[in-house]
């Protein structure tokens, strides 16, 4: 061989290509994670801070901890099976069964819009003064130039439009919290788990509803499956199985990175909606409704904070009720096999929001019990999500192994328990 090519230096190593790495697979859980800090979440967390201060902190953190395993389940479902859940389960039920599994996640996705749409609305009033059906109306059809962009430009697009509007309630939520540390013997006291009387029950379960989203649930999958896999999955013995099979396990480490950041981001906005107004609102007249809560802000704290507030709650509203209207569809289309454009359905449901918003009840007292109803919602979605990511059939070596088994019963089981606690002493009392 001759010499100079002997010698000649060696190529630098070629960089690893960037759509390899598992920076470029997040996305999905950051649209998932809209779902968790929704007008809903305001209401609830506000409600609980003001009225019990540092009680409920650790409803919160379970909670999140909870929507960690929970999103984790749902994503790897879509991406070892190619299928969503709502697929997964209408392949597996009667026509009987499915229409009545749909009439339950529909209740439950009219309530997420209900909280939605009416968090835009308020958030519209406190900004500009627009009325709250005007504002109703406003937020729809802002979510329907948002759903525009998933039609025409694609999920990417989407996931970049939503995820900057997380950007901005973060920032919105999270202010006050700069101009008023919360007590830090108060934050570690509100760690011990405990309730006082009824009421707080109600609150809790109204926060778990707001954090554990069944929607956001259903929607994962599918979001998962939409940006991960083009095609089914190739058959155990084929060719293509042994390779596919390193491929889903790339992706399910991809899953895991973005469903953990992604709730740290909305678990951190929980927490700090909670301790502003533990720190903040205590005492205060009309903190129980979220313009009073927010006129006792800007009282406290400045009007600054307040306009940031309001952003983060026009943002959360814009976002949620986008991220929602994708997540009826997918639900509809998985179940009935019966696909709606987006924009129509966006439309439909908006009709609801609007007409309560009319009737003049109390904005922030029906965004509490709609968090009460999609808490009612969790286990019919949770529990067969927990046992369809075990069978072996469906997802063959990337079932869940025990430990992940028992800490998902473990979650169905607090909240199915949760629930009847509610019930009881909702009308015991």
């Amino acid at each position: 061989m001759p010499d100079d090519v002997a010698v000649s230096p060696a190529r630098p190593a070629r960089p690893r290509r960037p759509e390899r790495g598992l920076w470029r697979l997040l996305g999905p859980a950051f649209v998932a994670a809209v779902a968790y800090v929704d007008p809903g979440n305001v209401a609830a967390n506000l409600t609980a801070g003001a009225r019990y201060g540092y009680l409920l902190v650790w409803v919160l953190v379970a909670a999140n901890v909870m929507a960690v395993l929970v999103q984790y389940l749902s994503a790897k479902l879509g991406i070892v099976t190619g299928r969503s859940l709502p697929e997964v389960l209408g392949e597996r039920m009667s026509r009987r069964t499915r229409l009545a599994y749909w009439g339950q996640a529909e209740v439950v996705a009219a309530a997420t819009d209900l909280a939605e749409v009416i968090g835009g609305a308020i958030a519209l009033n406190l900004l500009f003064g627009v009325p709250l059906v005007v504002g109703g109306i406003i937020t729809g059809v802002i979510s329907m130039l948002v759903l525009s962009i998933q039609q025409r430009r694609g999920q990417r697009a989407f996931e970049a439009v939503i995820t900057s509007m997380l950007a901005i309630l973060t920032v919105g939520f999270c202010a006050g919290l700069f101009f008023a540390p919360p007590s830090l013997e108060g934050v570690l006291g509100g760690l011990v788990p405990r309730f006082e009387g009824a009421d707080s029950v109600l609150l809790a379960a109204s926060m778990l509803g707001a954090t554990v989203m069944p929607h956001a649930i259903y929607l994962h999958s599918s979001l998962a499956r939409d940006r991960h896999r083009a095609t089914r999955p190739a058959l155990p013995g084929s060719a293509a199985y042994s390779g596919e099979q390193a491929e889903t396990r790339r992706l399910l480490r991809g899953t895991r990175l973005d469903v953990v950041l992604a709730l740290i981001v909305a678990g951190s906005v929980n927490i700090a909606m909670l301790l502003l107004a533990a720190a903040n609102l205590p005492g205060r007249a009309g903190t129980d409704s979220i313009e009073g809560a927010h006129a006792a802000i800007v009282d406290v704290l400045g009007p600054v904070v307040g306009v940031l507030f309001a952003v983060g709650l026009l943002a959360s509203g814009l976002a949620s009720t986008s991220v929602g209207a994708y997540a009826g569809a997918e639900i509809m289309q998985g179940l009935l096999k019966v696909r709606i454009s987006l924009l129509w359905r966006r439309a439909v449901t908006l009709i609801p929001a609007v007409v309560l918003l009319a009737t003049g009840i109390s904005p922030t007292w029906l965004l509490v019990m709609s968090q009460v109803v999609l808490s009612f919602g969790i286990p019919f979605a949770m529990i067969p999500l927990v046992r369809l990511t075990r069978d072996r059939a469906l997802m063959g070596e990337q079932r869940n192994g025990t430990v992940t088994q028992v800490a998902g019963w473990a979650v169905a089981t607090v909240i199915v328990a949760l629930n009847l606690v509610l019930l009881w002493l909702t009308f015991a009392g």
